[in-house]
């Protein structure tokens, strides 16, 4: 138990960094607005404490001695009083707001681009689920946190301690019931938050799973429905929503018992005060001012130690969101960019690999191993194998999305890894497996590929990729709508905008990722044909899995278990290279229909 307890300990105190970390970080900026709350809170807690003490003065002097015009007038002080400390109120809930969504906005653009910068690598470590709940749901948790603390908590230290002292002041013989009732909330509820930690934890992370199952539900509403998984994935669903429901009860019955307790010993306190109180009135040790003003200044203290009750249920979700927030702003890419990247001047494309090995982290094999060819502008390689043999790990190291953990990759004689990724990337127009289009129009998706892309060079594109006879057709043509994910046009549709986006930007190398598997052999045959003149000067890559894909291309490659077992012409390698005969010979109908 006594082990436990250190290790409790030791994780509330890493989490306390990891906000207190956080919260240093991004409120900087703000430094001014949260000096400018302090204040302001400062201020309206004297004018609150100051109250007691007037009303004190208008029981003994005004009422006691039947003085209506000293009641007029300490009562028209109390008003006045009473209006600063509501117009201190207001301004500093003001302040604390614009320092609060300040803080929000800063985090979560930290986030987006940090994101932005990850690798492929990273972003499967975290997973899409989680980057977005913690972009969203995790920054709301301690944007709230900041907010409260500014409206709510800045205040209560002010109050708590001008109340002991002002109580002090009024009557010292009931300090013993101060004494007992502050550490007695403060240790029953401390308590309570610390068991709360491990429950909020536990919340994000099934509500990343909820996410998760959301994501895929609406993503693939097409294959739900076609299959008629209706009543399995709303059981995913209830299965998942129940779980962050149990979650969330067990949080909130922790959090239940916080507020009673804390009300049942402002309550017993109270009474303890109007009981000892009016015995020492009887006994003349003290008069009916005094102790209202006791009174109400202990409700005060007490009452700050709610607020901080209600910071410190606050605290546990946001201190777990912090942590989460923390871990991926900590994380780097393992992509880096040179301190001084050069410039790829060569004009005459190229793409050369030299020894390339890829290693996921702690895998036992590489994915890709001694890897090396050499492609000069013009030329056209193809890579084929099965499923799972390194064919998207290897188009990804061409791009850099991920790096290589041994070996060289070369454009234009300039090893990638010694470039700026902007520029490689505009040096690479990549079509990839899963074509993605964005909301908006044909214009606006094809201009990803080039910004100030004319309607003939969009046009040209469009006719190349045998896009151009359906878009015409559409209402508004270059304007007309593509929804999110280009989920309003069909797949083989989706692959060709896909590709004269490609095209709009002219690169020094294409890459194509599998890109034709959507389309009849007709079409492809008539877009490969039309690509010849449009890419002389530069490097192909093809990913297929159709011979009658690759079968013209300069170089073939053949991937098995992320090794190259051969490289060469279609007839070269029909004739030396084994796994490819029997792919070849796997296809023959489709090859003779050709």
């Amino acid at each position: 138990m006594q082990q436990l307890g250190v290790f409790t300990d030791l994780v509330v105190r890493y989490k306390v960094e990891m906000l207190s970390n956080l919260l240093k970080s991004k409120l900087i900026p703000y430094r001014k607005l949260l000096v400018i709350v302090v204040v302001l809170q400062a201020i309206q807690s004297i004018a609150g404490l100051y109250l007691p003490t007037l009303n004190a003065d208008i029981i003994n002097k005004g009422i006691a001695r039947g003085d209506t015009g000293y009641i007029w007038r300490m009562g028209l002080v109390m008003v006045l009083v009473t209006l600063v400390q509501v117009v201190m109120s207001v301004a500093a809930v003001f302040y604390g707001s614009r320092a609060a969504m300040g803080f929000g906005r800063d985090t979560r653009t930290a986030l987006f681009h940090q994101v932005n910068d990850f690798s492929a690598r990273e972003v499967a470590r975290f997973g899409s689920p989680s980057l977005i709940t913690r972009i969203t749901n995790d920054v709301t948790q301690v944007q709230m946190l900041v907010l409260m603390t500014c409206t709510l908590l800045l205040a209560a230290p002010f109050t708590a301690i001008g109340g002991l002292i002002l109580a002090l002041k009024q009557d010292v013989a009931l300090s013993w019931i101060i004494v007992i009732s502050v550490p007695l909330v403060a240790a029953i509820l401390g308590t309570v938050v610390v068991k709360m930690v491990p429950t909020f934890r536990l919340m994000q992370l099934r509500i990343d799973r909820i996410n998760e199952v959301l994501r895929e539900q609406l993503s693939g509403i097409r294959v739900v429905r076609a299959f008629v998984r209706e009543p399995e994935e709303i059981e995913r669903f209830r299965a998942g929503n129940s779980a962050v429901t149990a979650t969330a009860l067990r949080g909130g019955r922790l959090m239940s018992l916080m507020f009673p307790t804390a009300t049942v010993i402002v309550n017993l306190s109270c009474v303890a005060v109007v009981w000892f109180g009016s015995t020492r009135i009887s006994d003349g040790k003290m008069n009916l001012g005094a102790m209202v003003a006791f009174l109400t200044y202990l409700s005060q203290i007490l009452m700050s130690v709610m607020m901080a009750t209600f910071m410190a249920a606050l605290w546990p979700r946001a201190s777990v969101s912090a942590e989460r927030i923390q871990e991926v702003l900590d994380t780097p890419s393992s992509v880096q960019i040179s301190d001084e990247p050069i410039r790829i001047t060569q004009s005459r494309a190229s793409l050369e690999m030299r020894n390339v090995e890829f290693r996921y982290p702690g895998a036992a094999q590489p994915v890709l191993r001694n890897i090396s060819f050499k492609v000069e502008a013009g030329e056209t390689l193809a890579i084929i194998g099965s499923t799972g043999s390194g064919k998207t790990t290897l188009v990804n190291l061409i791009a850099r999305l991920i790096d290589t953990t041994d070996g060289d990759v070369l454009l234009n004689e300039v090893n990638i890894r010694q470039t700026a990724p902007a520029e490689l990337w505009t040096r690479i127009g990549l079509v990839p497996q899963k074509p993605y289009l964005f909301s908006g129009s044909i214009a606006s998706n094809l201009r990803y590929g080039k910004e100030d892309a004319t309607e003939e060079e969009m046009w040209k594109a469009l006719a190349v990729s045998q896009a151009e006879s359906f878009i015409r057709q559409m209402p508004g043509a270059l304007d007309a709508i593509i929804a999110q994910g280009g989920s309003n046009v069909s797949g083989g549709q989706r692959q060709r905008l896909a590709i004269a986006r490609a095209l709009v930007r002219q690169p020094d190398v294409y890459i194509f990722d599998d890109s034709f598997s959507a389309l009849d052999l007709v079409t492809d045959a008539k877009l490969r044909a039309a690509l010849i003149p449009e890419v002389l000067d530069s490097v192909t890559v093809i990913v297929g899995q159709r011979i009658s894909t690759i079968r013209h291309a300069n170089q073939i490659m053949v991937l098995e278990d992320g090794q190259i077992v051969g490289l060469g012409t279609h007839e070269h390698l029909g004739a030396n290279c084994s796994t490819y005969q029997e792919i070849v010979a796997s296809q023959a109908t489709q090859e003779s229909d050709i």
